[in-house]
Formats: structure tokens, C-alpha cells, sequence
């Protein structure tokens, strides 16, 4: 397989889930000032600490208020990972290899594509939550189509690839981002409001229901730091994300010749997976969870260098 048809799968995928996150992220922080609304103008500040954006965000615009940020999160095209800016890379490494992707998928790729041309500040004066909630509508029709209509071999383990790294690594930005940046006053630990961040969190991970099934209707910062990191079963954790990831991995590694030094046990691969594996909430928070966290992100960047090393550099 070349090199540069496995560099558009992986990059396809990832600014997909890319956008999609992001706009689950917009339509979660919407909903939670609606209902609980604090009147800070800071209030949608917390979705920058969760992408690290914020010192671009200081470059185009003063203050992180509603419409600057949705501004910037959406329409944004000197922001990279603004969602229209994902959806335009993610159709250009599309377009590349359209004889390799089902006509279903592509045509739904494209679709969004050109609706996102007309995409204006208008929109939202239909309202923030019918935009988000169609675009969010939007990409599961991506990902369905993607799963229903694409054989399973090594161009979809890229995809998968792409897909879990990103997908691991803005979970651990989004605990982090809570634990760390919207920590409250001790004497608000276990509050409302605390309760009602977490709630968001699970929220922007598309795991409330799945959450409550398993520890029921009490949300408390262990339990959800346990089903987001640590859950085998859930496919937003990143437990689960990188069990994906590495399978895909090693199928990728045998087709490639047998190799597997990509996921042994010293590699940020092995690392990772290990950690995931025999990491439990209560000791996690004990010794650290923000250094954990960070842990994670850095391992998942250097799973990113590898694999792009291995097997997507090409001249």
C-alpha cells in the first residue's frame, strides 16, 4: 500500500473526528449556560483550554465571549482545527483517493463539504442548538456510512488509527481541562455546579446514558474518571480507544512484514496500553490526575511521530 494513500486515510479520518468533537464541545458548553447561566464573560473560555487554543485564539480576538468563540470554533479558517477548516481537509484527502472509498461515503464527504461554503453567521440566528445538532446528525451519517459500506483491511485499520489516536487524546484533554482548569473552591467539590461539569463532561464524550448504566444517576469525579479512562467496553474511553488503535496496529504491522516493535512494551504504544490497562481511578487521582493526563497526551504524540515515521512520511 503507498505510503501517501495511508497518509490521506489516517488524516481523513482524524479531521473528521476532529470537527465532530469539536462540535459536540460548542453544543455541551451551549447547553450548560443555558442551564446554569453564570452571566462571566469567561464562561466559554473553558473550551479553549480544552483544545489549546487559546494563545491563537488571543491573536484574532479580545475576549473569549459567546460569539467570539463560536466564531472561532467554527468559521475560523486561520484556525486549523476550526471545524470548517477540518471539514475542508478532511474532503481534500477524501478527494485524493475517491477510487478507494465507497461512492456512498464519498458523496456524503463532499455533501457536507459544500453545505459548509455557505456556512455564514447566520446560522446561528436559527439558533445555536438546531446547527449543532444537525451538523452533529451530520457526521454520524459520515461515521454509519463509513462502517456500513467499507471492507475491513488495512486501509480501514489507517482510518481507525487516525480516528482513536484523536479521539484518546482529546478525552484526556477534556478530564484534564475540568480537573485541572474548572476545578472549584474546595467548598464546591460535590456541589451542583461541580456535579453539573462533570455531567457536561460525560456529556461531550457522548457518555452520559452509557455512564449511568454502570454507576447510576450519582456523578462524582472518581467514577467518571474511571468510565472515561479506564472502561474497556465504552468507545469514547480511552481505555478502549487504544485497544482499537493498537489491534489496528498490529494487523497494519503483519501486513507491513511481520513488524511489531511499533507496539512492544517500551514504546510509547506499549507505555500507553499498559497504563490504560492496570490504571484505576482512585490511585490516578491520588498521585496525580492532571500529571496523568498530561502522561497520556504526550504518548499519544509520540504514537503520532512513530506512525507517521513507519508509515506515512513520503516524499
Amino acid at each position: 500500500m503507498l505510503r501517501r494513500i495511508a497518509d490521506h486515510l489516517f488524516w481523513m479520518a482524524r479531521y473528521l473526528e476532529r470537527a465532530e468533537w469539536r462540535a459536540r464541545l460548542a453544543d455541551v458548553n451551549y447547553h450548560l449556560l443555558v442551564e446554569n447561566p453564570t452571566g462571566e464573560p469567561q464562561s466559554w473560555a473553558p473550551l479553549l483550554a480544552i483544545t489549546g487554543d487559546g494563545e491563537l485564539f488571543a491573536e484574532y480576538h479580545d475576549a473569549p465571549n459567546e460569539a467570539q468563540v463560536l466564531d472561532f470554533f467554527t468559521f475560523e479558517l486561520r484556525n486549523p482545527s476550526s471545524i470548517l477548516s477540518c471539514i475542508n481537509a478532511a474532503r481534500e484527502n477524501a478527494r485524493s483517493l475517491r477510487h478507494r472509498l465507497s461512492s456512498e461515503l464519498w458523496l456524503e464527504i463532499n455533501t457536507l463539504y459544500l453545505d459548509s461554503q455557505q456556512w455564514s453567521h447566520a446560522v446561528f440566528e436559527q439558533g445555536v442548538y438546531g446547527f449543532f445538532s444537525e451538523l452533529r446528525n451530520r457526521f454520524h451519517r459520515v461515521g454509519g456510512i463509513s462502517h456500513a459500506t467499507l471492507p475491513r483491511d488495512i486501509e480501514f485499520d489507517f482510518m481507525t488509527v487516525g480516528t482513536m489516536l484523536e479521539r484518546a487524546e482529546n478525552v484526556s484533554r477534556l478530564l484534564d481541562s475540568k480537573y485541572h482548569y474548572l476545578l472549584p473552591r474546595l467548598e464546591d467539590v460535590g456541589g451542583t455546579v461541580d456535579r453539573m461539569q462533570w455531567a457536561a463532561v460525560l456529556r461531550s464524550a457522548s457518555a452520559l446514558e452509557a455512564y449511568r448504566r454502570v454507576y447510576g444517576n450519582q456523578i462524582a469525579v472518581e467514577p467518571v474518571v474511571e468510565f472515561l479512562l479506564f472502561d474497556a467496553g465504552f468507545p469514547r474511553s480511552a481505555r478502549f480507544c487504544i485497544d482499537e488503535l493498537e489491534a489496528a496496529l498490529e494487523r497494519i504491522g503483519r501486513a507491513a512484514g511481520g513488524s511489531r516493535e511499533i507496539s512492544d512494551a517500551a514504546s510509547p504504544m506499549g507505555r500507553l496500553a499498559a497504563a490504560l490497562r492496570a490504571g484505576k481511578a482512585g490511585a490516578v487521582i491520588g498521585s496525580g490526575l492532571h500529571e496523568f493526563l498530561m502522561e497520556v497526551q504526550d504518548l499519544c504524540a509520540g504514537i503520532g511521530s512513530i506512525i507517521f515515521d513507519k508509515y506515512l512520511r513520503f516524499e
